[in-house]
């Protein structure tokens, strides 16, 4: 979604002190919570919670503003790829170049992301997110012209991996939340699913925009309105300054506060983002396929969306619920929620043949997504150092990114060489692969030092 100490709420903010009811098990002050005790920083008040807790998030000042904002910048992510596969295979007559060219761009993003995160602890948000944006967007008009007028083939290349430099807006809200949350789990908990039924809805409602407006106005049209949401939505977030986590700077060298990827149960965590993220890659690869073999090929968009739309419920249902117990045993329960329900699609597909009841057993197994990807952000937050929250949020998000695919490969092969109905086997081995490395991780938060951030 690691910051140094904060300045109290302003003194126009509602009463904002947490819960200290006994029988939460998730209030900040209960130490066997294991997010830990944590100092008061932006609680909310409990007055309606049980009726509305989305509503009592956004009465912290601020935050639906800067909401809003990240929404538009978030929504052309699920809109560069499905636009630039369509652009460069209608205008080059290759689907193989126009994967190519996607693959690139995603194994840029996953290089670059990090370094961009860092560079935004270190200095601000809008100090580096607004030009790195705008260089993506560069990059994406070139992609553009370049299609338009011919150039050639290294050149769609080299602009696609210049858009490698968008900033992970949805770890930069995330960092938002803990910083205005700090102390008040069950709010973050709240803010957490939040933002995890956000990137579902973007993700659904990405690909349809994009399909629609290269279809319906020209093959350019999807690249050239997502742009521009992009910076418009960046340029309003980051005008949002007031909710904004501070800068840390440099980190000195002989301090504590290193790179994530040192923190103690990070590095097994992101091989299970890993697995997840194959989970994901996988499950979008063999749908199409199905969707095809069965002569429904563009039915298989509104299938994909079913399961996004599930993931999306179940992510607003589970954080309207009150956390209860343990945050490791919640993740594991939810990865074994996932991997029972993975096996769906591949039952559906098997034993019946028809794409409705597999849209059914889709949109049932993306009720565990939303929950798994909740927890183990929440753990992320908790692993990773003061002062580095994007960057541990966007090495989430590439071990999410090389999960997927690693995914879409492993099922690509299964399809050709199986087929489609057995290519369901695949997620399923990698949700059993990611309940496996869950359980074998142990509780990565057990022993860490607290940073102090709910």
């Amino acid at each position: 979604m690691p910051l140094a100490p904060t300045p109290q709420a302003p003194s126009d903010a509602p009463d904002i002190s947490p819960s200290t009811d006994p029988a939460d098990p998730a209030d900040p002050a209960d130490p066997t919570d294991p997010i830990g005790p944590a100092a008061s920083h932006t609680a909310l008040p409990d007055r309606g919670a049980r009726r509305n807790p989305y509503a009592r998030l956004f009465t912290v000042p601020g935050a639906l503003a800067f909401t809003v904002g990240n929404l538009i910048a978030r929504l052309p992510m699920g809109m560069f790829s499905v636009s630039a596969v369509t652009m460069i295979a209608g205008s080059r007559g290759s689907y193989a170049l126009a994967g190519a060219v996607t693959a690139t761009g995603l194994a840029a993003t996953a290089l670059v992301a990090p370094w961009t995160a860092r560079l935004v602890d270190r200095h601000g948000q809008a100090r580096v997110a607004v030009p790195a944006t705008a260089f993506a967007v560069l990059g994406s008009l070139s992609l553009l012209l370049c299609v338009r007028y011919g150039a050639p083939d290294w050149t769609l290349f080299a602009s696609y991996a210049a858009t490698a430099t968008v900033p992970n807006t949805g770890g930069m809200s995330r960092a938002r939340w803990a910083h205005l949350l700090k102390g008040d789990t069950r709010a973050l908990h709240t803010a957490n699913s939040f933002e995890q039924a956000a990137d579902e809805l973007c993700f659904m409602l990405g690909p349809v925009l994009a399909a629609f407006l290269c279809g319906a106005l020209f093959p350019e049209a999807g690249t050239l309105v997502a742009a521009a949401l992009l910076l418009t939505g960046v340029l309003l977030f980051a005008a949002q300054r007031t909710t904004e986590p501070p800068p840390h700077g440099r980190t000195d060298p002989a301090s504590k506060t290193g790179s994530p990827l040192r923190a103690r149960g990070m590095p097994a965590l992101l091989v299970v983002f890993l697995a997840t993220g194959a989970v994901f890659g996988a499950m979008e690869v063999v749908t199409l396929a199905y969707a095809d073999e069965r002569g429904h090929k563009t039915a298989a968009g509104v299938v994909l969306a079913l399961q996004a739309a599930g993931s999306c419920a179940a992510g607003l249902v589970f954080g309207a619920v009150r956390p209860r117990g343990p945050l490791h045993r919640r993740r594991l329960l939810c990865a074994a929620a996932m991997a029972a329900l993975m096996c769906l699609p591949l039952l559906a597909a098997a034993a019946t043949g028809s794409l409705v009841v597999l849209a059914g057993a889709l949109l049932c197994a993306g009720m565990a997504t939303a929950p798994t990807m909740v927890t183990a952000m929440t753990l992320v937050q908790k692993l990773t150092p003061e002062g580095r929250t994007n960057e541990g949020m966007t090495l989430a998000v590439t071990g999410l990114l090389g999960g997927i695919a690693c995914g879409a490969a492993a099922s690509g092969w299964t399809v050709e060489h199986l087929g489609a109905t057995t290519g369901y086997a695949v997620p399923v081995a990698a949700a059993c692969c990611a309940l496996l490395l869950t359980l074998l991780g142990g509780d990565p938060a057990k022993g860490a030092v607290s940073t102090g951030r709910a």
